[in-house]
């Protein structure tokens, strides 16, 4: 990921798009392991739709802060931290990247060779873009499945890492991505 010169805070575009995905990060998750446990149904159709929806919607708006950040870029990393840690968080948030932009692509594909609609907030249906397959389908939605534990876990570091640097480190590496009222846009 690219550094920019800025050393004080996140531009306010990075920031808006880092909390909208996380709220539908923290909004699709509750509701993915909710739609699976929940009897064959209206209320399990709506929570799958609503899931779908939130996901395409969070490939577009990976895509846009993608764009963002290759644009605009990211304040230079604190000097005080250690190198491993700048290696770690790399790491981690290159892998962010990564799953929350294959982690839609990979459902879309599986719900389409699944033969089921794929609904964007009920305003219009995604076309299917492969035939039918269940078995390929089936494998699919298990791709998806543990690379969303797979996430669940890099969010728990990214969370940690942050309240880390807040209450351990008391440096301002946090407060860089908070919106104004809470020191930042």
């Amino acid at each position: 990921m690219t550094y920019g010169a800025r050393t004080d805070h996140y531009p306010a575009t990075s920031k808006l798009l880092h909390w909208l995905i996380a709220a539908c990060v923290l909004t699709t998750a509750p509701v993915a392991i909710a739609m699976t446990r929940v009897e064959k149904g209206p209320t399990q159709d709506a929570l799958y739709n609503f899931h779908k929806s939130l996901g395409l919607t969070i490939l577009i708006l990976m895509i846009l802060r993608l764009l963002n950040r290759l644009i605009v870029g990211a304040p230079v990393a604190d000097p005080g931290i250690e190198p491993w840690q700048k290696s770690v968080s790399s790491a981690v948030h290159t892998s962010l990247y990564v799953l929350l932009l294959a982690m839609p692509i990979v459902g879309y594909i599986a719900n389409s060779v699944y033969g089921a609609p794929t609904p964007f907030f009920g305003l219009f249906n995604l076309p299917p873009i492969v035939g039918k397959n269940e078995a390929l389908a089936t494998q699919l939605f298990t791709l998806h499945r543990w690379v969303g534990y797979l996430l669940i876990v890099l969010i728990l570091t990214h969370i940690g890492a942050a309240l880390y640097h807040t209450w351990i480190r008391r440096d301002e590496v946090l407060k860089r991505m908070l919106p104004q009222a809470m020191g930042g846009f």
